[in-house]
């Protein structure tokens, strides 16, 4: 009897398979701790109690995207881990904030399969919900993924293609109970900017870049339990290379979108989210980012800015080439809405 798990291949999935994911994880300080040792992140309301008490909350939350990690890599045993890439990301919301003490836990929803023409692999589309230990959802968000068949004679599934919001509506954001700007102190926060002052259509050039190394990816995929072989064996891609963990960029890009940013305080939600070309230790990482839209919330103090947040190679701001496909320095393309004191 085999007591090891090779993981799920794309013929091990059907639309509407239910996943409850293993091992529940507390989450604390040292989570904190170690996220902002591995990106310079600065943002105030995650950097101390006294702040985000001065802000209605409790304490100082962790950082949405550590929730967004912990979630994730609990998904991966079941959904990634033999896959080639996790491709995008649709319809991601966060719907409380994760604080100290607090343990997550994740269950996964297969709401789509297409087999690629190639025969050996396939597209999974899941819905994966983050629970904490009240059993409250914290986040959830849809990402498809590509994942190898285990044989490339089994037959292909009928093809489940599901449709996607294209966007999250400002009118579903959910600001955290509690969440007020009205006593923001924009000189501890670090940045003057508020809402008034970014228009739709500007465009932010985060000027910092960080070289990506192997030892912060390695750790990183380790704190968040993301075992999925592309990270980590270098037999697991035909060039030999280990693919750095597509949320590594999205962290990277978010810490350095302080620069310019540094009052976009929590994340609301992923409207969409591509890792437009692959990302290896070594490769230099700068970011950018639009302002796409703005809206008001139910509290007077807190605004939302919608934001496209570009990572990219080059130090020449880059999207798309004239073929219409995304430019080959780009690495990451994620539109997602964020909260900012009016």
């Amino acid at each position: 009897m085999m007591k090891t798990n090779a993981g799920l291949f794309f013929e091990d999935y059907c639309v509407g398979q239910v996943i409850d994911h293993a091992v529940p994880r507390t989450v604390g300080g040292g989570e904190r701790a170690l996220y902002h040792a591995l990106y310079p992140a600065r943002h105030a309301l995650y950097s101390s109690d006294s702040f985000a008490q001065s802000c209605g909350l409790p304490q100082s939350p962790l950082d949405d995207l550590i929730a967004f990690h912990v979630v994730f890599g609990k998904t991966v045993p079941d959904i990634s881990l033999n896959a080639v890439a996790n491709l995008g990301y649709a319809e991601a919301r966060w719907l409380r904030p994760v604080y100290p003490g607090d343990t997550l836990r994740a269950r996964s929803t297969v709401i789509g399969l297409k087999q690629n023409s190639s025969g050996k692999t396939g597209v999974v589309w899941v819905r994966s919900e983050g629970f904490n230990q009240a059993d409250e959802m914290v986040m959830s968000f849809v990402r498809w993924v590509m994942v190898r068949k285990r044989d490339e004679a089994a037959p292909a599934p009928q093809t489940v293609v599901p449709e996607l919001e294209k966007a999250v509506l400002a009118s579903e954001l959910i600001v955290p109970n509690g969440l007020s700007f009205a006593r923001y102190n924009t000189g501890l926060a670090g940045s003057s900017y508020l809402y008034s002052d970014y228009n739709i259509g500007e465009v932010i050039d985060h000027v910092d870049g960080v070289t990506l190394s192997e030892a912060e990816h390695m750790m990183a995929t380790r704190l968040w339990q993301n075992t999925a072989k592309v990270h980590f064996d270098a037999t697991a891609r035909p060039d030999g290379a280990r693919l750095i963990y597509g949320g590594h960029v999205i962290s990277m890009a978010r810490a350095l979108s302080f620069n310019g940013l540094g009052n976009v305080q929590m994340l609301a939600a992923i409207n969409g989210g591509a890792h437009a070309n692959p990302c290896f230790a070594g490769d230099t990482l700068r970011a950018w980012s639009e302002v796409l839209d703005k809206a008001e919330t139910r509290d007077p103090s807190v605004g939302a800015l919608r934001l496209r947040l570009v990572a990219q190679k080059g130090s020449t701001p880059h999207l798309r080439g004239d073929d219409g496909k995304y430019h080959s320095d780009v690495l990451l393309d994620l539109d997602y809405w964020a909260f900012i004191p009016r």
